[in-house]
């Protein structure tokens, strides 16, 4: 029976993933809260002391540089093979007005060589994913924290002229791609832009969430520099929504998007549309 290692198995894409996990794999979980049931392990990818299973396939859905970090030290001869997230601000953050954004950039680039140079050097199949906004488990920084805010204050503000296409994509289909890559030779050694199945603009994609929302919200047209001064002041206040802060401000005019031609070729990636009531699931 093989092993399947699955670390961030508590977070939104784990929580898909888990269920479409089966024989002939045994799966086992990992999380840094104590496990609440059987097939689940205590534990940390920065604890050096843990003694990790002898796995034949490791599913990392966390930060990918701290599984860089793991995956060079992971001694298990059986290990051969690598799904991993990495995340579409490789790219999009590079040349970010925020220095912090700036150096994530530079991080996920830098992991992401790390682990296919690691793989290619042990021979283990490796695949990463880089998807753009996750949705679907409530957990996410970017469109959660909006959603919830319209549900609490009843209002949702809308930057006038935020026209840059966006692409999210639900946590069930980047589950349903992990599970899909697992056996195939087509995708070892490729990284997948992973975006959902429809491009909305940020505001047309605001304005769904507000009439997927429970009850009445207020729209509440922005223009930018009130966002901007807003963002300044929001690290204190209770709307701390990164889709606001001021360097994703900066990027509301600019489409991001991720090109799914090739995942669809290689292993029929076929994401679903965007669905607003999903965002924070009941």
């Amino acid at each position: 029976m093989s092993i399947v290692l699955v670390f961030g198995a508590s977070g939104s894409v784990g929580r898909f993933l888990l269920p479409q996990l089966s024989d002939p794999h045994c799966v086992i979980a990992v999380s840094r809260s104590p496990a609440r049931e059987s097939g689940w392990i205590k534990g940390d990818l920065n604890d050096h002391g843990t003694t990790w299973p002898q796995a034949q396939t490791v599913i990392s859905l966390g930060p990918l540089d701290a599984f860089s970090t793991w995956l060079q030290q992971y001694p298990a001869p059986t290990l051969q093979r690598v799904v991993a997230l990495s995340s579409m601000s490789a790219e999009s953050k590079r040349d970010s007005l925020d220095p912090h954004e700036r150096a994530l950039a530079e991080r996920l680039r830098a992991a992401e060589t790390s682990v296919m140079g690691i793989a290619a050097e042990r021979r283990i199949a490796c695949t990463l994913f880089r998807p753009t906004l996750i949705y679907g488990a409530g957990s996410d920084r970017s469109l959660a924290p909006i959603a919830r805010f319209a549900r609490r204050w009843r209002i949702l503000p809308v930057p006038l002229g935020a026209r840059g296409l966006r692409q999210p994509v639900h946590a069930r289909d980047l589950a349903a791609a992990c599970v899909t890559v697992l056996g195939n030779p087509a995708t070892f050694g490729k990284t997948y832009a992973l975006g959902g199945g429809e491009r909305l603009r940020f505001d047309a994609l605001l304005m769904r969430m507000r009439a997927a929302t429970p009850g009445p919200v207020l729209p509440l047209p922005l223009p930018m520099i009130v966002l901007r001064l807003a963002a300044r002041w929001r690290q204190g206040s209770a709307f701390s929504a990164s889709a606001f802060s001021t360097s994703a401000i900066a990027r509301l005019r600019v489409p991001l998007l991720a090109d799914n031609s090739d995942a669809m070729h290689d292993f029929g990636y076929a994401p679903a549309a965007f669905v607003a009531h999903e965002v924070l699931p009941p």
